[in-house]
């Protein structure tokens, strides 16, 4: 048997040291006293300890614990239940993103050939931009060639 200080024995029942007390004075717990310390044995006593109306809760709770197969059944059926619930939004969620996917890659491809026909019209402008530049250079210099030509002919008469 193994014997507890004070200390001990209130950190085990969680009952403070008054109440301790009280209950070595009704002599509802074996102590021994040993060079002025006080011990416990916490193998007695332990009816008085935990109220009695905490072990009827107890033993009470025990007997209730007994489970009847038609709750059992229907627990389980109701867990399935959810399960396939669960399994059925499942689907329709990958069905909504698929559709969601087959959108986006539609959309990106139609992005796409915008963006090739875009790049051939830039591309066709800035031949035409090339070309009316080159016509452009070509005129002003036929347009000064002529009018040197006129300077130079007014000039000699």
């Amino acid at each position: 048997m193994k014997w507890m200080s004070d200390e001990e024995y209130m950190e085990l029942t969680g009952l403070d040291l008054s109440a301790i007390d009280d209950l070595a004075e009704r002599g509802k717990l074996t102590i021994k006293v040993e060079s002025g310390v006080r011990y416990i044995d916490p193998s007695k006593g332990s009816g008085e300890v935990v109220p009695v109306q905490l072990r009827e809760l107890s033993s009470r709770n025990t007997k209730e614990m007994l489970v009847q197969p038609q709750f059992v059944e229907k627990t389980i059926g109701t867990i399935i239940n959810l399960h396939e619930k669960v399994l059925d939004a499942k689907e329709e969620t990958l069905t909504a993103v698929r559709v969601e996917n087959t959108f986006l890659r539609d959309a990106l491809s139609s992005l796409q050939e915008l963006y090739d026909e875009d790049r051939i019209t830039i591309h066709t402008l800035q031949e035409q931009l090339k070309l009316s530049q080159q016509e452009v250079e070509f005129m002003r210099r036929k347009y000064k060639l002529m009018w040197n030509k006129a300077i130079e002919e007014h000039t000699e008469k």
